[in-house]
């Protein structure tokens, strides 16, 4: 039987069809935090963004496209999101095994612009064929291409909530104006999951956010309404906050690898903000999967109160 949290959490979504309420239900239903209303998502699409040497290396297993099907199942996370190949690769295998989301752009390190943008690489018609959950796709706010973005995932959301698919955007504000300690600056941040509200996102994914404050208007406005971001957990609910007051799921970066500790005690100020939970790729199939299999564990624990 659904909780009572998740019902609520569905309710927020007063335009969707039945289609998208059931695929976030199937999400939100999945895995070891199944009816919190909380969720771990494993992503991984970084041997597209970075190199699979950089990427895979690591932790050699892991250049095989079924070890992260399988990494996700046996930690009880909420979906797995992956570029097109990824998904091909295992979709007869792992069918309808747990809520799979279709990265819809990518990018790549072997070039790279002040003002990035990703090419368009599958498909809502490639999602329903691997019988995924959702969509995926990354925005950079900040970047001369994010108004390209916007157009662009605003209509593959049509398309895909019109055919029963949720839809997750990546909102990770980029570009020449922008510092790089700007780019996950708490205004910039807040900014950042506000714009992916507005652009039909179900669930929004952005960078945990710092103290720093990037701009000089938004600046003003924190100073004079005495707006607290001084910890972790009080950005974290000033994110949550400025996505309509609540009414969205937003799930934050894992981001670069760091040691078990760090990630834990990242959760925490997480969990204490509000946040619904993590996606975490690099932190977790970069390390052998007992090790990944424990921090996951771990970090699920936390966002179900147990830790």
């Amino acid at each position: 039987m659904m909780s009572d949290r998740v019902k609520q959490i569905l309710s927020w979504y007063e335009s969707e069809n039945a289609g998208v309420i059931k695929n976030l239900r199937w999400m939100l239903g999945t895995g070891t935090l199944a009816d919190t209303g909380k969720m771990v998502i494993l992503p991984v699409d970084q041997g597209w963004e970075h190199g699979p040497a950089r990427s895979f290396a690591p932790n050699p297993p892991a250049y095989n496209p079924h070890y992260h099907f399988e990494l996700a199942l046996e930690a009880g996370c909420n979906a797995y999101a992956a570029p097109l190949g990824s998904l091909e690769a295992g979709a007869r295998t792992f069918a309808g095994e747990l809520p799979l989301i279709l990265k819809l752009n990518n990018n790549n390190s072997l070039y790279s612009d002040k003002n990035p943008s990703q090419a368009v690489t599958g498909s809502v018609e490639q999602a329903l064929r691997l019988g995924c959950a959702a969509i995926g796709f990354t925005i950079y706010p900040g970047s001369t291409q994010s108004q390209m973005m916007y157009e662009q995932i605003q209509a593959l959301a049509e398309e895909a909530k019109s055919v029963g698919l949720a839809v997750v955007i990546w909102s990770y504000p980029r570009g020449e104006q922008l510092s790089k300690e700007g780019e996950t600056g708490i205004d910039v941040c807040t900014y950042a999951a506000h714009i992916a509200c507005q652009l039909g996102a179900n669930i929004v994914k952005v960078k945990v956010p710092s103290a720093h404050i990037e701009q000089d208007a938004a600046r003003k406005v924190y100073e004079k309404r005495n707006i607290p971001v001084g910890t972790l957990a009080e950005r974290v609910k000033h994110v949550i906050q400025s996505s309509f007051d609540g009414r969205r799921i937003v799930i934050f970066s894992g981001g670069a690898a760091k040691d078990d500790e760090a990630i834990f005690e990242e959760t925490r100020g997480l969990n204490a903000g509000g946040g619904f939970g993590s996606i975490i790729g690099r932190n977790a199939f970069q390390r052998p999967k007992a090790e990944a299999l424990t921090l996951l564990k771990k970090v699920m624990n936390i966002y179900a109160g147990k830790e």
